[in-house]
C-alpha cells in the first residue's frame, strides 16, 4: 500500500508540471474569468508542491548543504521572475513591490519558519539543536544585505525619498553579489562542516541514513520536471496577480499586502521543506533552507531589480519606513539571542511566531 501511495505521488509530482505549463500557454496574456482563475490557482498549488519534491530529490542526490542551496536559488527565482513582471505591468503604482516583496521574505524565513521549525523540533524531540558557528555566519550575512538594500535607502540624500542614486544602485547590487557569493562558497566547500546537522551531543551528522540517494538519472529527470514547475508557477502567478491586486483592493487592505501575498506563495516549498527536516531532528538544514532562503531573496532579487530599473519605467523604492525598520531591527536581535546558545524551547520559537504574527498584523492594518 505504501509502495503504490509513493507511485501515485511520484506520477502526480511529474504531471501536474506539465500540465501547469500547458495551461500557461493557453492562458498567457489573456483575462481570465472566475472559473479559469480557480483553477489556474488550482494548478499553481499543485505546481508549487511538485516543485518540492523535485527539490527535494535533487537536494537527497547531492547532499547536505548543497541540497538546502539548490531549493533556495530555485525559490528564489519564482521570486525574481514573479517581482520583475508584475514591475514590468504595474508601472508607478509597483514601484514598492520589490521591497516590499523582499522585505515580506525576510520576516517569513527569519520569524515564521525558523520560528515553525524550532518549535516543532523542541515539541518533539524536547530540544531542538543546530550549529550556532554556521547559523551566526548565516545571520550576520542577512542582516548585512537587509541594511545596505532596505534600511540605507530611507537615509540617503543623493536621490528624494527612499530610493537609491544610480550609483548606490549599483554598488548595493555588486555588494549583494559578492556577499552571497562569499556565503556559498563558505557554506560549500571551506566550512562545510558548520551547516550540517547536528546530534545532541554536537557531533556533525554527514550521511542521511534514512534513505537511499537518488540515481543521476532520477535525479536529472526531477531537475528538469523542477524547471518546468518552477516556469509554471512564475507564469501562471502572474496570470492571477490582476485577481490578487484586486482584491486586495477591494478587501481595503494597503498595495504592500500583494508583495506579503506573493512571498507566502513562492516561500510555500521552503516551509514544507524546513518542517519536515524539522520533524526529522535535522534543525540545521532548517535554519540553512529558511536563512538561504532570505539571503537569496535579497541577494539575488536587489540584483535583478537594479538590472530591470533600466528599462523598467517608473521609480525603484527599497527604503523601508520606520515601522518595518524597527520589525527588523527586533527580528535581528531576537534571532541573534536564539542563534548564540546552539539550541532553543519552545519559547525562542514562540518569540520568533509572535514577531511575525506582529508584522502581518501590521502589513494588513498599518
Amino acid at each position: 500500500m505504501i509502495v503504490r501511495l509513493r507511485s501515485l505521488l511520484t506520477q502526480w509530482t511529474a504531471v501536474v508540471p506539465v500540465v501547469a505549463v500547458v495551461l500557461l500557454v493557453f492562458t498567457w496574456g489573456r483575462d481570465l474569468p472566475g472559473v479559469i482563475v480557480a483553477l489556474v490557482t488550482l494548478v499553481l498549488a499543485g505546481a508549487v508542491l511538485a516543485a518540492v519534491h523535485h527539490a527535494e530529490v535533487v537536494a537527497h542526490r547531492v547532499g547536505e548543504p548543497f541540497g538546502s542551496l539548490v531549493l533556495a536559488v530555485a525559490v528564489t527565482i519564482i521570486e525574481v521572475a514573479l517581482i520583475v513582471t508584475l514591475m514590468a505591468d504595474g508601472g508607478a503604482k509597483s514601484s514598492t513591490l520589490a521591497r516590499d516583496t523582499v522585505f515580506a521574505a525576510v520576516m517569513i524565513t527569519c520569524n515564521g519558519i525558523v520560528g515553525l521549525c524550532l518549535l516543532v523540533a523542541s515539541l518533539r524531540h524536547g530540544l531542538a539543536v543546530f550549529n550556532a558557528e554556521g547559523t551566526g555566519a548565516a545571520l550576520a550575512t542577512v542582516a548585512t544585505l537587509a541594511t545596505l538594500s532596505l534600511v540605507f535607502p530611507t537615509f540617503t540624500t543623493s536621490k528624494p525619498g527612499p530610493e537609491f542614486s544610480t550609483v548606490q544602485l549599483t554598488f548595493a547590487a555588486l555588494a549583494s553579489l559578492v556577499l552571497y557569493g562569499l556565503f556559498v562558497t563558505t557554506q560549500t566547500v571551506r566550512h562545510r562542516d558548520y551547516f550540517l546537522p547536528i546530534t545532541r551531543l554536537g557531533e556533525v551528522i554527514d550521511v542521511d541514513e534514512h534513505a537511499n540517494a537518488p540515481s543521476a538519472r532520477a535525479a536529472g529527470i526531477s531537475l528538469g520536471l523542477l524547471a518546468l514547475a518552477l516556469v509554471g508557477v512564475v507564469g501562471l502567478a502572474k496570470g492571477v496577480s490582476p485577481t490578487i491586486e484586486s482584491g486586495v483592493e477591494a478587501a481595503g487592505m494597503p498595495q504592500s499586502v500583494v508583495g506579503v501575498i506573493i512571498a507566502l506563495l513562492v516561500l510555500l516549498p521552503e516551509t514544507i521543506a524546513a518542517v519536515r527536516s524539522a520533524r526529522r531532528d535535522r534543525v540545521q538544514t532548517s535554519l540553512n533552507l529558511a536563512l538561504g532562503s532570505a539571503m537569496a531573496s535579497i541577494g539575488l532579487t536587489i540584483p535583478a531589480v537594479a538590472l530591470a530599473s533600466v528599462w523598467l519605467s517608473g521609480p525603484l523604492v527599497l527604503g523601508l519606513g520606520s515601522t518595518h525598520m524597527v520589525l527588523l531591527a527586533l527580528t535581528v536581535v531576537v534571532s541573534s539571542l536564539t542563534v548564540v546558545p546552539g539550541r532553543a524551547t519552545p519559547l525562542q520559537g514562540g518569540v520568533h511566531l509572535v514577531v511575525f504574527a506582529a508584522y502581518l498584523e501590521l502589513a494588513v492594518t498599518p
